[in-house]
């Protein structure tokens, strides 16, 4: 059972910053909370295809003239894919930002539960 949980360590801890990352989105009331949530699910995501693509013992996908076994490398998709993720990453939460910004200059408030009570108030 340890060996399993040493062998797939970067996977377990994927998986538990993702836990983390979805109860702090999910328990929170300050929508910056929430943003930061949303990142540390983000970061347990790119961790874990990091963590796939990689093999031990094998080095980076620079194929050097007259390289014979190419069997040799890590699989450099995972990590093309992780690079990708992290730019739309920083641009959601960029955004995120911004938004909530709005929100505090027009409501005064930034908790959940006060903007849901005075939209409500709007409303009427």
């Amino acid at each position: 059972m340890l060996e399993t949980i040493l062998q797939d360590r970067f996977a377990v801890t994927a998986v538990i910053l993702f836990g983390i990352g979805f109860m702090n989105l999910m328990l929170q009331q300050d929508l910056l909370k929430k943003v930061v949530g949303f990142n540390i699910m983000d970061s347990a995501v790119f961790l874990l295809l990091a963590s796939l693509g990689y093999i031990e013992g094998h080095t980076a996908p620079i194929v050097e003239e007259g390289a014979v076994n190419a069997s040799l490398y890590i699989n450099p998709i995972p990590s093309g894919l992780v690079l990708t993720g992290i730019v739309v990453s920083v641009s959601i939460t960029a955004f995120s930002l911004a938004l909530i910004q709005r929100i505090y200059r027009r409501y005064g408030t930034i908790q959940l539960r006060e903007l849901l009570e005075k939209a409500k108030k709007e409303e009427d």
